[in-house]
């Protein structure tokens, strides 16, 4: 139990620890702002293609789409 105790305590002392978890967060953060962009373009590519489908399939003048 003391290992343990001086474990933690060498651990909160050490500031490469609270380092780590800094870059943790940062990581973890930048990871969801990337996969909200991949998402939000993911679905505009998507509208694209479903409306240039539509308009191939039953209108071969011009696309209309919004």
């Amino acid at each position: 139990m003391t290992k343990a105790l001086n474990a933690i305590k060498r651990f909160s002392a050490d500031e490469d620890g609270a380092a780590l978890v800094e870059y943790t967060v940062l990581i973890g953060i930048m990871l969801v702002a990337v996969i909200a962009v991949i998402v939000g373009v993911g679905s505009w590519v998507g509208e694209k293609w479903a409306c240039l489908a539509k308009n191939l399939g039953t209108n071969m003048g011009g696309l209309v789409c919004p």
